[in-house]
């Protein structure tokens, strides 16, 4: 099953296309990945073609990826030379004999090849691991019975198998420029199942596959970031935009513990009397910016008078100097459009042609990003195309000209990617300056009504994924769909879950109407996550924690995170409802510095509308001031905040 050139072009777009998208990919765990022999890629399945895309081109040592491909697929001879060419292997879902259906598979791990495999069954948007299936764990030991038959001795295996656990974890996997995070975690080594397995005994047998598929979901929520519900989750990124002013200045290494850390920390039972209301006003705030096409960064940046006070009518002269500070802002923009406008006209098109595919997903996050990318990559094929064309007319048709033209168009790209990230969030910045200023100088009548403001300040989670095994009926399995064992009778049929139609998106208001209302959201959701975090460590109680980072940190769990009730008959492991284990407060917030949490005394409202947090000792406090703010227990907060 040899990778043919379909593949080398096929990872080359994708490569291009994926770093164009994302400003950075960090990769955790390459040793983990061994150099040789037969493994299988158990990983993560949040983000649609983007996930393997990802995977492929971050996979360590050079080593190529064969994918599952639908069977019917491969009909038509020019679709078969393609798909085989590439390296994907022909799966039959219908065929009830695991021995067939994983064949292709068996073949290229006997060779010592790479498969990757996404046992979650499908690409969805929650706020944790769903579901982790079977399906890896039976195509795994399946394997050590076909070496067993007459077919598998014909190809001896070079090494023993491993399945190594990949996380792909975006920090925002919808947004134009944002990171991600591939992790690889311990390599399992089958053969230590395979023994039970082969046993004969087919309740062990189960029981075997069973404590596979637990292990492969261990290692996976221990390398992703995962919240009771979309409440918790949200409240957690507002923390996190607030306590780092600019989220890539956490290193990409960190991110997901010091995002785990804090939904932990927002989870029940806490140290903190507070926990409900901190969560109910940083939502109202996450919910409000969302609402505004606003920033917690692009307000944080803003160099705004301190004096200004959103609750009352601002002075001419206060006017005037806000607004000849973003003058300036603008001017130093304009200053630099020169250098970029040329490569911004021309990718104009792309922006729009992903602005549009994005829109077409707009109820499912886990696609957006894929319309964006495929949308915008094929416009951009053919404005590329046009302007080599040009190029080569312009210098004659010659074959000078052909390397001049494609030189030139290469270093033309190159030349956008590298210019786009500074200015583009310089752009935003003047935006949401403008939009600032509107809002504030316009007259109160603008501002929505507190009835009217209420449906701005509850979040939208994503609707419900109908291809969720707890969304939808359930039906008998085939054998080997997603791992069932053909010797077993049919599961029964559960209860169908009606979703509904998914609800209308609200219709976004002006954001002049919402800014006074943003500016004082912000301010309580600073003060108040700074009162949470001051009674965390002053209490220095016992904080829940998920288990993994209990025990890095020397803390305790209280149970196990994989109980046997994790795992349901249907071929499917759950993932943990919620951290089982607990850290002291003091470690935490400990920790959340060491990772360049900028947490001092928090703002007032008299002095600081666009709630600037101070770091200690800012503003000539000194350790007087301080010990009276840590009296009356407001201390704790995002320093981060000044301009």
């Amino acid at each position: 099953m040899p990778f043919g050139k379909t593949h080398k072009i096929i990872l080359e777009i994708a490569r291009w296309a994926i770093n164009s998208f994302f400003d950075e990919i960090e990769v955790i765990g390459e040793e983990n990945v061994p150099r040789t022999g037969p493994v299988i890629v158990s990983s993560t399945h949040h983000n649609m073609i983007v996930d393997p895309a990802v995977l492929s081109m971050t996979f360590p040592h050079g080593r190529l990826l064969h994918y599952w491909a639908k069977s019917t697929l491969f009909g038509h001879p020019v679709a078969k030379y393609v798909l085989m060419n590439a390296g994907n292997i022909p799966v039959d879902r219908k065929q009830r004999d695991n021995q067939v259906l994983f064949r292709g598979t068996f073949e290229a791990l006997a060779v010592g090849e790479v498969v990757a495999i996404f046992p979650e069954g499908t690409s969805y948007t929650e706020p944790r691991i769903m579901q982790v299936k079977d399906g890896v764990s039976w195509t795994a030991l399946e394997y050590f019975k076909w070496l067993q038959g007459p077919e598998g001795q014909k190809v001896p295996p070079q090494e023993d198998l491993v399945i190594v656990p990949a996380s792909i974890v975006y920090t925002d996997k919808s947004r134009y420029r944002s990171s991600v995070v591939v992790e690889y975690g311990k390599p399992i080594k089958v053969a230590e199942y395979a023994r039970q397995f082969l046993s004969g005994d087919e309740s062990v047998a189960k029981r075997a596959v069973k404590s596979l598929t637990r292990d492969i979901g261990t290692s996976l929520v221990q390398t992703t970031i995962n919240a009771k519900n979309w409440d918790t989750l949200y409240a957690a990124k507002m923390a996190l935009r607030i306590l780092w002013q600019d989220e890539k200045s956490i290193r990409l290494e960190d991110w997901i513990d010091v995002y785990q850390t804090l939904v932990d920390l927002l989870n029940p039972p806490s140290p903190s009397p507070n926990l409900e209301s901190v969560k109910e006003d940083l939502l109202t705030y996450y919910s409000l910016l969302e609402s505004s096409k606003l920033t917690n960064s692009s307000l944080s940046q803003l160099p705004l008078p301190r004096s200004l006070d959103p609750n009352v009518s601002a002075p001419l002269s206060l006017r005037i100097s806000t607004l000849w500070v973003l003058i300036k802002d603008s001017i130093a923009s304009i200053l630099r459009l020169p250098f970029f406008l040329i490569p911004l006209l021309a990718h104009l098109p792309a922006y729009a042609m992903g602005k549009f595919g994005a829109s077409l997903a707009e109820d499912e996050e886990e696609t957006q990003a894929q319309n964006k990318i495929v949308f915008g990559l094929l416009a951009l094929v053919l404005i590329y195309s046009l302007i080599f064309i040009f190029l080569w007319a312009l210098l004659k048709m010659s074959y000078v000209g052909f390397l001049i033209s494609a030189l030139t168009i290469w270093a033309f790209a190159v030349y956008h990617v590298r210019m786009i990230d500074d200015n583009y969030e310089h752009g935003k910045r003047v935006l949401a300056a403008w939009r600032i200023l509107i809002g504030v100088w316009g007259p109160r009548k603008w501002d929505l009504s507190l009835t009217a403001l209420k449906a701005y300040t509850k979040v939208e989670p994503p609707p419900p994924n109908p291809w969720l095994d707890q969304y939808k009926e359930k039906k008998p399995p085939a054998a080997g769909d997603s791992g069932s064992d053909p010797s077993q009778p049919p599961a029964p049929k559960k209860a169908k879950v009606v979703l509904g139609p998914a609800p209308k998106r609200r219709k976004r208001p002006s954001s002049r109407h919402l800014i006074r209302h943003v500016l004082r959201a912000r301010l309580k959701a600073i003060q108040s996550l700074a009162s949470f975090l001051g009674d965390v460590e002053r209490s220095n109680g016992r904080v829940r924690a998920s288990v993994h980072l209990a025990e890095r940190f020397n803390s305790a769990s209280d149970f196990s995170p994989l109980a046997e009730e994790d795992s349901k008959d249907d071929g499917t492991f759950l993932a943990v409802d919620g951290p089982k284990g607990w850290r002291h407060g003091n470690e935490v917030l400990a920790y959340l510095r060491s990772k360049g949490a900028r947490i001092g005394p928090p703002p007032t409202e008299e002095s600081e509308w666009v709630a600037e947090g101070l770091s200690s000792g800012d503003e000539g406090e000194g350790e007087d001031d301080a010990a009276r703010h840590s009296e009356d227990g407001v201390t704790w907060v995002a320093a981060g905040q000044s301009s």
